[in-house]
């Protein structure tokens, strides 16, 4: 049989499974499971990280396994034990979706199909472990397709893997602790307040994470020193997302920057171009619209998009030139 034809009916075997697992996801019997595993004796470890990890590539729900480990195991080797079968599970689907289908993907891309996806999975390759990194510290990303998603992806399997067990221990250790807990509470056990406020503030620091994540990724502001370097070796590109009538009234523009308002940037995103590595450096009055526009443009798979501090206004107080007459055309062009 050809490996064209494996890797279909592999495929199919896999949907089937995955269509099989969420029908009956509902079924799911947590107090069955934790007896039959704390029935395995001295195989329970090891049986209980095999289960999550086929959990996980079959789509079935995690969070109630990392409960059930922490009720069976502890805080600790629960701990160890959700985040070594939800490692391994992300791995396997991972490997899957590489071996399966990324081959037929990336024939896609080169052929010129894709477009948006295209420039998306560039930018999710361009920022690699941080990307995963990212994704495991906010729990806003659905974990079981992801793994398949990134497996389409250039990001090195050992990236993937040591990023995804590194950060996935902060929510690894807090359900855990919560599925403790709850197992404490049901026998009366001893320090069940105690044990309580620690599970509360574990969660609260997980739910905390995201916001502090995303500051983390967001990019350093260039200077406009650092503008004017790179317009003057014509590096990268100027976008300018002030209104029209600004681009062209009191302040100007500076010299082969590209105006895009911020209100109209998200249907004009071609006209960035399909790079997601081309430095971007974004101007706007001051900095405030600049700062809407590079979300905007990291969330479309842009890696390098950079707010310029002080935009215009601090350009001005330089003295520099720039280009205010009416007539000038608002294109872009590499600086």
């Amino acid at each position: 049989m050809s490996k064209p034809m494996v890797r279909i009916l592999l495929l199919v075997v896999l949907a089937v499974a995955i269509a099989l697992g969420v029908a009956y996801r509902q079924h799911l019997d947590v107090a069955a499971l934790e007896a039959w595993v704390a029935g395995a004796g001295t195989a329970a470890p090891a049986l209980f990280i095999g289960l999550y990890a086929l959990a996980t590539v079959l789509f079935l729900p995690g969070s109630v396994l990392t409960l059930a480990g922490g009720a069976l195991f502890g805080p600790v080797w629960g701990t160890l034990y959700n985040l070594t079968g939800a490692t391994l599970g992300a791995v396997l689907a991972f490997v899957i979706a590489r071996y399966l289908t990324s081959n037929w993907v990336q024939a896609r891309f080169e052929a010129g199909a894709g477009g948006r996806v295209q420039r998306l999975v560039k930018g999710v390759e361009a920022e690699g472990w941080r990307f995963v990194a990212f994704t495991r510290l906010v729990p806003l990303f659905p974990f079981n397709l992801l793994n398949y998603v990134l497996g389409l992806t250039h990001i090195p399997l050992l990236h993937f893997t040591l990023a995804s067990f590194v950060f996935m221990l902060p929510g690894a250790l807090a359900y855990s602790y919560l599925g403790f807990v709850g197992r404490e509470a049901v026998a009366g056990g001893e320090g069940l307040i105690r044990n309580g406020l620690i599970a509360l503030a574990l969660l609260a620091v997980v739910a905390f994470l995201p916001r502090l994540v995303a500051r983390l990724r967001e990019k350093p502001m260039l200077t406009v020193e650092e503008l004017r370097a790179r317009a003057d070796s014509k590096t990268g590109l100027i976008l300018d997302v002030r209104t029209a009538t600004d681009f062209v009234g009191e302040q100007g523009h500076i010299a082969d920057a590209l105006n895009l308002p911020l209100e109209e940037l998200k249907a004009r995103l071609t006209d960035v171009g399909d790079d997601p590595e081309r430095p971007i450096a974004i101007v706007c009055r001051t900095d405030r619209r600049s700062a809407k526009a590079a979300a905007l443009l990291a969330r479309r798979g842009f890696a390098d998009a950079r707010v310029v501090c002080g935009g215009m206004t601090a350009w001005l107080d330089q003295g520099w030139p720039v280009e205010n007459r009416s007539d000038t055309r608002a294109e872009g062009a590499n600086v």
